[in-house]
């Protein structure tokens, strides 16, 4: 190895453990504390040895990859055995090293990590069958754990990054890979940083003179507007100041994706977001009001979502200005929920569905498919409604009144007979809009047709309708 590999080594090795003790130190014992670090040490060597004489495509030593695998886990404050598991995820599957050895090392929590992330090994099945498997695998154990997933983002992000010695046809499954089933599920666990990261990595690989063609606009926008927008923000700051409101103002251009792609002659609002951060929620609000007394606020671009969370926990103020002579979008956030913003699931205190989150994991075991993909347009654009009692229901964008019924209930939405939407009477198939207050009119008896199938697009009333097609089918046959 070189000197400079060498260098880079002990710098991120040195990272790692500086990440580790500012994030976890605070909340253990010293002889706890103690041991936790002699067990990472232990794992960097037992990888650093595993992984020896063993290169990647690129001719880069291979122990590289899980240490940066581990750097990006740390970045995100994964705990120890998280960081643990990084270093030793692809040991079981590339070395003679064992789960046993591993768990024998490491414990039983390492070792249920390192299993989430090694795919699945049987002669007997195909290639598809056996990603299918995989997926499932994984699906499963993240049911279990959250931190499965985790990890395997930070895996997935550093193979992106350094996939360029592969063949284009393998690059391209693996980015569509990416795509379909990754960038949803960072979404839904609040990753929308890690999530946006992905998705632009995997587009630049399907869509290299989109994406520079995109940059290139991107770049040049910036070099225009840059005096533009420090003017913009000095006023805004000099108003902060003088009502002694402290803020922090941070540039933020949209990644590459294909509807940035396609709104990038739009102008400024549609590539670029200043972001506020303040100390308080209160402050927040200040913030607004400074902002709209400066800037005529555009109508219908307010949402609040520091009291009523989006879909997947994101928190924060937006609103769009006429800045002069142009559109300026603005999100106003405190200090702390934008760690939240950034980590999702991973930031300390980050309020966590766990039971949405395995309803949704559960729905993709249960699809069609042995991995059901078309269950994540869950991670879509959606709609939050409302009960008669005035609880919020987040739904995708297009599900109908039926949808509604089978995601307070299964038995619900089976005994459903129409729907009060508004006050107006509605059959079930009605789509339903933002802001909808919804009632259930309910049967005695409960049914389930065929056509509900069409009505139906969430995977928890899909999945139940079909479950009781069959049974009533089989009751028929006995």
């Amino acid at each position: 190895m070189s000197e400079a590999d060498e260098r880079t080594q002990k710098r991120l090795i040195s990272e790692i453990m500086e990440l580790l003790v500012t994030h976890h130190g605070g909340g253990m014992s010293e002889e706890g504390l103690d041991q936790a670090i002699e067990l990472l040490q232990r794992a960097f060597e037992m990888a650093r040895a595993s992984h020896e004489g063993q290169f990647r495509k690129s001719g880069e030593p291979y122990f590289f990859h899980p240490l940066r695998v581990a750097h990006l886990a740390a970045r995100h404050w994964m705990d120890f055995s998280s960081i643990i598991a990084s270093l030793m995820h692809d040991v079981v599957e590339d070395t003679p090293v064992t789960l046993a050895e591993v768990e024998e090392a490491f414990g039983a929590e390492v070792a249920l990590l390192v299993n989430g992330l090694t795919k699945a090994s049987d002669e007997s099945l195909s290639r598809e069958a056996l990603k299918a498997t995989t997926y499932r695998k994984t699906v499963l154990l993240a049911i279990e754990d959250v931190r499965v997933l985790c990890l395997k983002f930070w895996d997935r992000l550093d193979n992106l990054q350094t996939i360029g010695a592969l063949h284009p046809d393998k690059q391209s499954l693996i980015a569509e890979e990416t795509r379909s089933i990754y960038v949803p599920l960072a979404q839904h666990l609040g990753m929308g940083r890690v999530s946006s990261e992905l998705e632009a990595m995997a587009l630049r690989i399907l869509y290299p003179r989109r994406y520079r063609s995109y940059q290139a606009a991107l770049e040049s926008l910036r070099t225009q507007m840059e005096p533009v927008l420090r003017q913009l923000k000095s006023q805004f700051n000099n108003a902060c100041e003088h009502q002694k409101l402290q803020v922090l103002l941070r540039d933020r251009w949209r990644p590459f994706s294909i509807a940035a792609a396609k709104g990038m002659h739009r102008g400024l609002s549609t590539l670029y977001t200043l972001e506020i951060q303040v100390d308080r929620t209160m402050d927040a609000y200040l913030a607004l009001g400074q902002l709209h007394s400066l800037f005529h606020p555009i109508p219908g671009k307010l949402r609040d979502h520091l009291h009523i969370i989006s879909q997947f926990g994101y928190q924060a103020i937006k609103t769009t200005v006429q800045a002069g002579e142009y559109r300026l979008r603005v999100e106003i956030t405190t200090r702390k929920l934008a760690r939240f913003n950034e980590a999702g699931v991973l930031a300390p205190g980050f309020e966590f569905s766990v039971s949405n989150f395995k309803d949704l994991m559960q729905s993709l075991t249960e699809g069609e498919s042995l991995f059901d993909t078309e269950s994540l347009r869950l991670a879509s654009a959606s709609i939050q409604v409302y009960t008669p009692a005035g609880d919020t229901r987040t739904l995708p964008e297009g599900s109908s009144a039926l949808d509604f019924a089978f995601d307070i209930h299964q038995e619900l939405g089976l005994h459903a007979r129409r729907a009060r939407v508004n006050g107006q009477t509605r059959l079930l198939r009605y789509r339903l809009m933002d802001g909808d207050q919804v009632a259930i009119e309910q049967d005695s008896t409960p049914q389930a047709l065929p056509k509900w199938l069409e009505w139906a697009v969430t995977p928890r009333a899909r999945n139940a309708i079909r479950r009781y097609l069959r049974s009533r089918v089989k009751g028929e046959a006995e």
